[in-house]
């Protein structure tokens, strides 16, 4: 059954703006359908020209490039409530690889009706360049980490910034939540290797901040953690969602 826009269970996070009326029958109507699909499949290709964009309703995926040696450069995970593909809508071909780490729902739309759909809709317009910026601050605070901040201080940050999401996504049971990734996604994110990407979760746990093992991240002192990894403190802003 194709979930209602209406009855979409990421509407009662308060990570999200409100709907309008509106704004329900206008997504509802750029909505065709809904797959789902396993962990490992890849969703979007890099280089790829796809007719369908997404919105990641249920579980959890990985952007990532791919160098011509083979090599993978991670570049954020994706969480519920992502829209993916937006690149190829504006243009024509994605420049990095989304692939599916857990099974996932995920809300389809078709890349022809992007334009239509932003003139005739041009807040809603306004709310997915919003999104795209928020991407650009991300890869931007991404960058800082990988040439300023030490693996210990790079560790600390990815994992406050992804307990933050599963947070106020409601994941976030007794200080833990899924986090169906490898350590070598979080190493290729952060540019250091494997072995030193183990040793420093092990120094995290040994100091009883945080750990992750078994496909469950557990935080033991959030703020101290927020501390070593130099994090503000300040709360996640309301996204839209499409």
């Amino acid at each position: 059954m194709t979930t209602d826009c209406a009855n979409c269970p990421l509407r009662r996070h308060d990570l999200f703006k409100t709907f309008s009326e509106q704004d329900l029958k206008s997504i509802q109507k750029f909505k065709v359908g809904e797959i789902k699909v396993d962990p490992g499949t890849p969703l979007l290709m890099e280089g790829s020209n796809s007719p369908q964009l997404f919105t990641a309703l249920r579980g959890m995926g990985l952007r990532y490039k791919t160098l011509a040696n083979g090599r993978r450069q991670v570049l954020n995970f994706v969480f519920p409530g992502d829209f993916l593909g937006l690149q190829s809508g504006l243009m024509d071909e994605m420049g990095h690889s989304i692939e599916a780490t857990s099974h996932m729902t995920l809300c389809v739309f078709n890349r022809s009706e992007l334009w239509t759909f932003f003139r005739n809709h041009p807040d809603r317009a306004f709310d997915i360049t919003w999104l795209a910026a928020v991407e650009e601050h991300f890869l931007g605070e991404a960058v800082a980490t990988l040439g300023q901040r030490t693996a210990f201080e790079a560790i600390s940050w990815a994992l406050v910034r992804i307990f933050q999401r599963g947070e106020a996504l409601g994941l976030v049971t007794r200080n833990s939540m899924a986090l169906p990734f490898r350590q070598q996604d979080l190493a290729d994110a952060l540019g250091l290797s494997l072995v030193h990407t183990n040793k420093t979760l092990s120094k995290l746990r040994d100091r009883q901040l945080a750990n992750w093992a078994d496909g469950k991240l557990t935080i033991y002192d959030l703020e101290l953690l927020r501390s070593e990894g130099q994090v503000d403190d300040d709360p996640l802003p309301l996204r839209p969602l499409m």
